[in-house]
């Protein structure tokens, strides 16, 4: 039997966030899930961990697969369900470290697009209902995976570090799928933002809130720890200044200018 995978980015910025709070228990061990204190008030944490003893092999090195989504789906759909009649509704931090989704028969004979939808879906109705989401991209945001954990957040919040990767596919992947070589496809990156990896350029579509420099992605130390935390803050009060909670503020970015014009033509044509 393998031993199990403890260690990955999600894992310890989990850890560090909540102050090592114990997560709940009736969770999968690939989903860790807690409510803890930001800005003095409940918030729940949410991130998805390796866990090499997964009874799908296909999402033991951090992906999510069918029982990751649905659990995503119910750890959200619990705080809005608890927090209905609330008039302050507690904050939603998704710690965003996911390789990809599991790509498995399994997987796809069992529905992992209705998986991944309800989590996708839950992140959506939170935020629609009032419930400040933010998703801090402290590793990898690949593919399916973070469009389910993340991508439907108030503010996207990510570390400037080489370990932080956005895309729609693992380069592996994508080489294979467009008969590159890997060497050839980072050349061609490096030219396209929107095909890069890296976080410097993802920037640049406007879809961040906000990027941080010099942060121990690794291994946070107290500095790096409080300057996410008043980072997490400072994203809660700018959410809850907001009359709307919609996404309209991603629009602005440098190389996203086409995508506003689409919108742009469709609004006049529909």
């Amino acid at each position: 039997m393998s031993l199990p995978i403890t260690h990955s980015r999600g894992a310890t910025w989990f850890s560090a966030l909540t102050s090592n709070q114990t997560p709940y228990t009736d969770y999968p061990a690939s989903l860790l899930v807690v409510d803890a204190i930001l800005a003095g008030q409940l918030a729940r944490f949410i991130s998805i961990v390796p866990d090499s003893e997964n009874r799908f092999p296909r999402v033991r090195n951090g992906e999510i697969g069918l029982v990751e989504g649905w659990s995503l789906a119910r750890a959200v759909h619990e705080v809005i369900d608890a927090d209905r009649d609330a008039a302050r509704k507690r904050p939603i931090i998704a710690i965003v470290d996911v390789a990809s989704q599991a790509y498995g028969r399994r997987e796809e004979a069992y529905g992992i697009h209705q998986a991944l939808a309800g989590a996708a879906g839950a992140y959506a109705q939170a935020r629609l209902a009032g419930h400040p989401v933010i998703a801090l991209i402290v590793g990898k945001a690949m593919s399916g995976a973070f469009l389910a954990h993340g991508y439907q957040a108030n503010r996207l919040i990510a570390l400037n570090d080489p370990g932080v990767l956005v895309h729609a596919m693992g380069k592996a992947a994508a080489a294979r799928i467009t008969q590159r070589s890997v060497e050839d496809l980072e050349a061609f990156a490096a030219t396209v933002p929107p095909m890069a990896y890296d976080i410097a350029n993802y920037q640049t579509l406007g879809l961040l809130w906000r990027l941080l420099d010099d942060i121990n992605a690794e291994a946070p130390g107290e500095e790096d720890l409080a300057r996410v935390n008043a980072t997490l803050i400072a994203a809660l009060a700018d959410i809850e200044a907001e009359t709307t909670r919609d996404l309209n503020s991603r629009q602005g970015g440098a190389n996203r200018q086409a995508s506003v014009r689409v919108r742009k033509m469709l609004s006049q044509q529909w």
